[in-house]
Order: C-alpha cells, then structure tokens, then sequence
C-alpha cells in the first residue's frame, strides 16, 4: 500500500513538473492567433490578470496563464495602459516586456516648415486619427497662445513644424496644445524675444513660404520690412493663395480674380502684414523676421534653374530685368 502511495505521488509529480515545464516553455514560444494584425487597447486600472484575458481574446497569446507566468517571472514590473499593435507573432514574455515598458502604438505625423493648419488637417485625417474638420475647430479658436500673442486670429503660425507622435486617442485639443507648446519652446530659445509675437510670426510664415533657401530668408524679410516701411503693398503670392484657402476657393493656381480678391490676407490689395499668419514657419524663418538684412531691396524674383534661390533688386528696373531672365530661364 505504501508502495502505491509513493508511485501515485511521484506521478503527480512527474505531471506537474511536465505541466510547469510547459508552461514556462510556452513563456517563450512565439505564438499569433490572430489574421492580420491585433490592436488591444488597455484601460487605465486594469489588473494583470484582465490585461491576460484581453491578450487571450485578441489571440496575441495562446492562453492567460502563460502571461500570468510571465508575470510571476518579472513580478517587479508595472504594466501600462493603453493602446498597442501586435502583428507578427511574439512570446508572452516579450508582450510582457512589450506592456511593462509602455510600448504603445502610435502614427507619426510630420509637419514640415511652412505646412498650414490645412494641412495638418489633411494628414491628420489620412492617418485616421482625427477628422481634418474637428482638428481645424481647434485651429481656429487662438486661445491656446493668447497669452503669449493676444493679436492672434487663429493657431496658424504656432503650431510648431516637428514630428509628432500621436495615438488613436489623440483629440484635436491635445494635439493643438502639444503643437502650440513646441512653438513655446521654440520661442525660448529664440531667447523670447521683447517682439510683438504675431508680427513676427506673421513675416516669418510670409518668408518661410517665399524661399527654402536659408541664406536668403534674411533678404527677404529684409525686402518685405523695407517695402512695410515705405508703406507699400508686400505682394505676397503666397498670402493671395491663403486668402483663396480661407474661403475655400483656392483652385491650384492663382487666378486675376484671386489677385483682385480684397480679402484681408490679400497683400496685393491691402498694404502692411495680413492679420496673421499663413503658415507655420521653422526656426531659421523666425531667426530671419526677428533679424532682417540690412538692405535696400525691394523687390525679388526667383532665380531661373529651379535652385530655389532669389534674385533680388533695389528699383523696379533692376527687377523688371530679373523677372525677365525668370521667364526666359523657365522657357528653356
């Protein structure tokens, strides 16, 4: 009878042995029950073992208890919350690992020099994060920088070019706020200047979209401040473009109706600086309307080539001849 005893317990043994050996082998087995690709979206508050049972029904592991395994493994670390993609197949452990550093999934959203409100809007809807009309509300509301510039219409012009991170959960306010909150910081190390912010930014966001050419962004704020000075109309085409974009009239090129428009961003019809930005310029853009050239240009036109590169004039002569060797240069 002792004898049975003792082979009864060493198979109870021997199956729990085999059971955790499983168990642990399949720690860190790579394992995908699902087609494509697998987003479990992990609320605030949700203890381990809820986290294991949405892992098990999104099928990123084969059971909850290897996860809880994997747990009892790294018992030290805290699981976070939030979204995360799965979509190649992974062991419990490195989707532990994966939830314990907080590897959540986001897009990427770029945001180059010179990008306005509408296109941010743009890209924000084709990531699927937000729709482009929701974002644009935000846009349009300045409160977010009224401190800092309380002459500003809109969020145009401070929402800071950069790469961004954003998650399916991003809403329009955040992203407004995290982008105003770059532009902040872009002005602190501008050494925040004693300028009136909507100004500058304002001749910033006209020469960031006259050239890409770092060294002749102070020429051309030096161009437009000298033509201010004289009280001349700054006839911006990129401000005649705005313009046809805020009532939503822009057809891809401008058209003589679109340079008769008497629309306040119009610069070909109003003199001095439109009310506001038109885009969101980068930093050597805010460098160059905060410390124009010293010039006596007051006119430019581009360079024939396609160098990006301007040529830039004192009389109206001089410009006449460059805006020839322009036109010349783009027949050929």
């Amino acid at each position: 009878m002792a004898r049975m005893m003792r082979r009864l317990l060493l198979v109870l043994l021997l199956v729990l042995a085999g059971g955790a050996g499983y168990l642990f082998y399949s720690i860190g087995a790579p394992y995908a029950g699902f087609d494509k690709e697998a987003f479990v979206d992990i609320p605030t508050g949700t203890s381990t073992r809820g986290i294991a049972r949405m892992l098990e029904d999104y099928g990123v592991i084969r059971s909850q208890w290897v996860f809880l395994a994997a747990w009892a493994v790294q018992a030290r670390s805290t699981l976070q919350a939030g979204e995360y993609r799965f979509s190649t197949p992974a062991s419990a452990m490195e989707v532990f690992r994966r939830i314990a550093r907080g590897d959540i999934f986001y897009y990427e959203l770029s945001v180059p020099e010179g990008s306005n409100q509408f296109d941010i809007a743009a890209s924000l809807q084709q990531l699927g994060v937000m729709k482009a009309a929701e974002f644009l509300k935000v846009a349009g509301n300045p409160s977010l920088i009224h401190d800092l510039a309380p002459d500003a219409p809109s969020l145009e012009g401070f929402l800071f070019p950069a790469k961004y991170r954003v998650t399916r959960h991003t809403s329009p306010q955040q992203m407004g706020k995290e982008m105003t909150g770059r532009f902040r910081r872009a002005w602190k190390e501008l050494g925040s200047p004693a300028a009136a912010v909507n100004r500058i930014v304002t001749l910033a966001s006209l020469v960031e979209k006259e050239t890409p050419v770092p060294a002749d962004r102070p020429m051309v704020a030096s161009v437009f401040e000298n033509r201010l000075a004289r009280n001349m109309t700054l006839d911006c085409d990129p401000t005649t473009i705005y313009a046809a974009l805020l009532e939503n009239r822009y057809r891809g090129t401008i058209y003589r109706s679109d340079l008769n428009s008497t629309h306040p961003y119009n610069t070909y019809k109003h003199a001095g600086l439109p009310p506001g930005p038109i885009a969101n310029p980068g930093l050597a853009a805010l460098q160059a309307a905060l410390a124009p050239a010293s010039t006596d240009y007051l006119y430019f036109v581009a360079k024939p080539g396609g160098s990006g590169k301007h040529t830039f004039s004192s009389s109206l002569e001089q410009h006449n001849v460059a805006v020839k060797a322009y036109r010349n240069g783009y027949k050929h």
